[in-house]
């Protein structure tokens, strides 16, 4: 008699028939995928938000114009527009509005909906919901920072930047500015009780730093401690970076130190971007206080 090899293992109660291999059971998906799709309905939900696409883009808009075409003369000691530099500065307002204002309050908002709480009970990882909103803050800030410059070069003479290395000083110093205020953002929120006070708690912060961070007044006209306190914070240093970008460097003479200090901006936008990222990491709440 011919003995043969069973082709399938039967396992009780199949009826004989071969056992089923086990499909893998509740893999998470990919890091890149999952923040990809995260990203894409981030974006499609904030150009669909009129309200919050209005706010957040134009806010900036609205103070640009409006003080652009009060401000003249020059700035003491040069032969550079008060009106320019007020230009250089307010893109760093702009940056801050969207990545800093923006996602702190939205960040805030979710929460107290339970957003935030579903998501992190979802298979997603929880990191691809801080991708999605990283992607959506890098969009709506390249956007914004076209706008602001769009409207300056038209209206108020801003000149663009000069030489290859200016641009290339524009492109870091917008990314790590947007980084950084992100992640001060995330962080930022953990303070935020509820989604009323959302508002009340964020634009205070960002109203201030605008005025000692050399937004809206020359930073070396500003008080000696109020520039102290400015140079802990990113706004100051993204707004001396578009300084160097946009003004000629004969307006180094009135800076603090004497230069633009590229190095010490990239630095400083680093450090916060990594504090920023570690405090989010340790303070950051998925569910609001109302939420079940």
């Amino acid at each position: 008699m011919t003995l043969t090899q069973p082709t399938a293992t039967t396992a009780p109660g199949t009826g004989g028939h071969a056992a089923a291999t086990p499909r893998r059971a509740g893999r998470l998906p990919g890091i890149w995928r999952a923040g990809a799709a995260r990203s894409k309905v981030e974006l499609w939900a904030f150009f669909r938000n009129k309200q919050s696409l209005v706010f957040t883009l134009m806010f900036p808009v609205i103070l640009l114009v409006v003080f652009g075409s009060i401000f003249s003369g020059k700035v003491a000691g040069t032969d550079t527009d008060v009106k320019l530099v007020f230009m250089a500065g307010i893109i760093a307002a702009g940056v801050m509005s969207t990545a800093f204002s923006g996602l702190a309050i939205n960040i805030a908002i979710e929460r107290d909906t339970g957003t935030v709480r579903r998501l992190a009970m979802t298979p997603m990882p929880k990191s691809a919901y801080f991708v999605g909103k990283l992607v959506r803050v890098i969009v709506t800030t390249a956007l914004e920072t076209v706008l602001l410059i769009g409207i300056a070069l038209a209206l108020f003479g801003l000149p663009l930047p000069s030489t290859p290395e200016r641009w290339f000083t524009l492109g870091w110093d917008l990314a790590l500015g947007t980084v950084a205020c992100a992640m001060a953002g995330a962080a930022y929120s953990a303070l935020i009780p509820n989604s009323r006070s959302a508002a009340a708690i964020v634009t205070p912060v960002f109203m201030v730093l605008q005025f000692i961070s050399g937004v809206f007044f020359p930073f070396g006209q500003l008080p000696a401690w109020m520039q102290t306190v400015a140079a802990f914070f990113p706004v100051k240093w993204m707004a001396q970076g578009f300084r160097s970008v946009f003004l000629p460097d004969s307006f180094t003479v009135v800076e603090p130190a004497g230069n633009w200090e590229l190095g010490h901006i990239a630095m400083v936008l680093t450090a916060w971007s990594l504090a920023g990222l570690l405090l989010t990491a340790f303070s950051f709440r998925w569910r609001g206080p109302r939420v079940r």
